[in-house]
C-alpha cells in the first residue's frame, strides 16, 4: 500500500523561471539513471526479495524515497516552465531575437505533449523506458546495479548543479545530492555484507562447473599492456591473476552447415 502525502520531501522550487534547466533536469527525471530508474528498480527489487528482511525493507525505503524524488523534480521542472513561450510566428521572432532563441532551446514535448509540464523522458525527448531497470532475483548483482545507478545520478546532479545559478534549484539539488551519498553508501555496505555470506562472484555457486585455469587470467586482446600491471595482484576472491600476453585460438575454424538453399542466403 502506499499512501501520497502533499508535503514535498524537500524543496522544488525555483527562483524564477527557466525553460532551458526544466529540459536540462528532464535527464535527472526520465534519463537512463535518473530518479525513475532508481524509483522502479529499487520497488522491484524489494517485491522480489524473499531473503534477509532488512535488505527487503531497505529497498522498498529507498524506492518509496525515490517516489518523492521523482515528485520533486517533476514539481520543479513544472516551476521552471511557467510562462514560457508555447507559440511565435516567423515574424515575431524576427522581432524578438531573444523569446526565439528561448523557445528553440525548450523541450517541445514540454508544451506540444505535456502542456508546460514535465514528462517522463530525457532532454532529448527519448521515452523513459523499463529496459532501464534492474531486478535480477541475486541481491548481490542487484546491490552492484544500485551503487552503479546511484553514482550515475549523483554524477549527473553534480552536472546540472554546475549549469544553473538559481539558488532554488541549486538547494534542491544539494539535498539530492546528499541523499545520493547516503544511498550509495548503504548499498555499499549491503554489497559487502551479501558478499561476505554468498561470495564475490555472481552467482557464487558455480565454481565446481566452469574451466577453473581460465577464472585468473587477464588475456592481452589490445595493443597496449598495461592489464600487466594486475599480475600476480590477489583478486577480491582471494586468487592471483596470471597474464597471457598472446592469448590462444582453442576453439578451431567453424564448419556450419549451410541453411536450405529455399532461404537464399547465397552461401559463398
Amino acid at each position: 500500500m502506499f499512501k501520497h502525502t502533499r508535503k514535498l520531501q524537500y524543496n522544488a522550487k525555483p527562483d524564477r523561471p527557466d525553460p532551458i534547466m526544466a529540459r536540462r533536469l528532464q535527464e535527472a527525471l526520465g534519463g537512463q539513471w535518473g530518479e525513475t530508474t532508481g524509483m522502479m528498480s529499487y520497488l522491484s527489487q524489494g517485491w522480489s526479495s524473499t531473503g534477509d528482511e532488512k535488505y527487503k525493507d531497505l529497498l522498498l525505503d529507498t524506492g518509496t524515497e525515490e517516489i518523492g524524488h521523482v515528485e520533486m523534480i517533476s514539481t520543479m521542472i513544472g516551476y521552471l516552465l511557467e510562462g514560457a513561450p508555447t507559440t511565435m510566428t516567423t515574424e515575431e521572432m524576427k522581432n524578438d531575437p531573444a523569446k526565439a532563441a528561448l523557445l528553440s532551446g525548450m523541450d517541445p514535448e514540454h508544451a506540444l505533449v505535456h502542456g508546460l509540464n514535465a514528462g517522463l523522458n530525457n532532454p532529448n525527448g527519448a521515452a523513459w523506458n523499463a529496459g532501464y531497470v534492474t531486478s535480477s532475483g541475486n541481491l548481490v548483482a542487484d546491490m552492484r546495479f544500485n551503487v552503479v545507478r546511484e553514482s550515475q545520478a549523483r554524477l549527473q546532479v553534480s552536472r546540472l548543479y554546475d549549469m544553473t545559478d538559481d539558488e532554488g534549484v541549486r538547494d534542491m539539488l544539494k539535498f539530492l545530492l546528499a541523499r545520493e551519498t547516503q544511498h550509495q553508501l548503504q548499498f555499499m555496505k549491503a554489497q559487502e555484507e551479501l558478499e561476505e555470506k554468498y561470495g564475490v562472484i555472481v552467482p557464487g555457486n558455480m565454481h565446481d562447473i566452469e574451466h577453473s585455469e581460465y577464472a585468473h587470467v587477464l588475456m592481452n586482446f589490445s595493443d597496449g599492456e598495461g592489464s600487466r600491471e594486475f599480475e600476480g595482484q590477489v583478486a577480491k576472491d582471494g586468487q592471483k591473476f596470471t597474464y597471457q600476453e598472446n592469448p590462444e585460438a582453442m576453439g578451431g575454424i567453424p564448419e556450419v552447415k549451410p541453411a536450405d538453399p529455399r532461404l537464399h542466403n547465397d552461401q559463398g
